[in-house]
């Protein structure tokens, strides 16, 4: 399976908040921003957990909800 549309639409999606968004696999951090970070981390079979802090923290985290649950991704966003 190919994650490439994931990856693509989570780093877009989270590019359209100030907040930070961190996603949290195992002991790895990645700036959930970085497609590069992403590529190397979001393998299938993980649950991962989002981190979000800042203005927009709200909307960014219904939006990265919405978009992890549309690639069938395991996330946990953790308040």
């Amino acid at each position: 399976m190919s994650n490439n549309a994931a990856i693509v639409d989570i780093s877009q999606t989270a590019n359209k908040f100030r907040s930070s968004i961190v996603l949290q696999a195992e002991n790895k951090y990645i700036d959930v921003k970085s497609i590069l970070g992403l590529f190397t981390t979001l393998v299938g079979g993980h649950s991962y957990e989002l981190h979000v802090h800042g203005p927009d923290a709200e909307e960014a985290q219904a939006a990265m909800a919405e978009v992890f649950a549309k690639h069938n991704l395991n996330v946990t966003i953790v308040e």
